[in-house]
């Protein structure tokens, strides 16, 4: 056990080594963590110009889950919480957070960004150890940019569908699953953009053939995946640009309008083609209702029927 501020890292299931790091930069993550304030990180991404910082500090990696109305009451339980990005946002909406994170590291630079929280608690090691001695339930279950690893966590031969098994189990009755994921099928693949996690063009539409331990879906495909993992009554909802960095987010009761989608920066960190002209295509996808199946990013609101 280990206290920074008011923040509880656990280490009972930690291997004694990080078993994946970006490198030299999570040292500067983590002095920036220890030296400046949440108001403060936006004077210093425009400073650093450094994606890694943009990317772990950037106050708008929140807007994925700040709408939703969480309350005090509620527990949640936060699977692959990295460097705190949103750790912050659940604890100020929660009444308590619980992290999950294999990285010390990245754990590390998540308490000290988060110090003021005397609400999380941050269990570090591997999910299987840690997952299969959790006694609590929890009310909401977030998966935000991790559940295309379950592959990788999962050794079974329907390791997505056994994730989201795994992880329902420990859902309180009326509790929901967050998921958040790339859309194999984004518009942006088509456009021009690399594949998120390997950075090659067209490796997701074409069906990921030289790639293992992470996959996205098609909105069909994940919504099948979701079926076979239990009986879930499932909310779509498309973040935009992305879910990584999203402006706004739409729903099937608010889809945008023609003229909207004009922000398609994306893959801030790598090179990209501009294959033609994303606004105008989505206008197109948008008067045919297609939208929905070409969306950059799904956010998923799972939870069990009849509870």
């Amino acid at each position: 056990m280990e206290k920074i501020g008011n923040v509880t890292l656990d280490y009972e299931y930690y291997p004694g080594e990080d078993l994946y790091s970006d490198g030299p930069v999570e040292e500067q993550l983590l002095e920036i963590a220890k030296s400046y304030r949440e108001e403060e990180l936006n004077q210093v991404i425009a400073d650093k110009k450094s994606w890694p910082v943009l990317y772990h500090f950037s106050h708008i990696r929140q807007n994925i889950l700040d709408w939703i109305p969480m309350k005090k009451t509620d527990k949640v339980l936060e699977i692959g919480s990295g460097c705190g990005a949103i750790t912050g946002a659940l604890a100020r909406k929660a009444g308590n957070v619980t992290c999950i994170e294999l990285s010390k590291m990245r754990s590390t630079i998540n308490a000290y960004r988060n110090q003021d929280y005397d609400n999380v608690k941050i269990l570090v090691g591997n999910f299987q150890d840690i997952e299969k001695n959790l006694k609590e339930t929890f009310d909401y279950i977030t998966l935000i940019g991790v559940f295309e690893y379950s592959e990788g966590y999962i050794g079974t031969r329907e390791p997505y569908v056994e994730m989201l098994r795994r992880i329902a189990a420990h859902l309180a009755p009326g509790g929901k699953l967050v998921i958040a994921i790339e859309n194999r099928l984004g518009l942006k693949y088509w456009a021009g953009c690399t594949e998120d996690h390997v950075p090659k063009y067209f490796e997701g539409l074409e069906g990921y053939p030289d790639t293992t331990g992470v996959k996205t879906f098609s909105r069909r495909e994940l919504e099948n995946v979701i079926s076979k993992a239990g009986n879930f009554q499932t909310t779509f909802y498309y973040p935009y640009p992305d879910y990584k960095f999203p402006l706004t987010i739409y729903s099937d009761k608010y889809l945008p309008k023609k003229g909207e989608l004009k922000d398609n920066y994306c893959n801030f960190d790598r090179t990209r083609m501009q294959l033609f002209d994303e606004p105008k295509v989505y206008d197109t996808l948008i008067d045919s209702g297609l939208f929905p199946e070409f969306s950059n990013s799904f956010l998923v609101l799972a939870e069990r029927k009849g509870e």
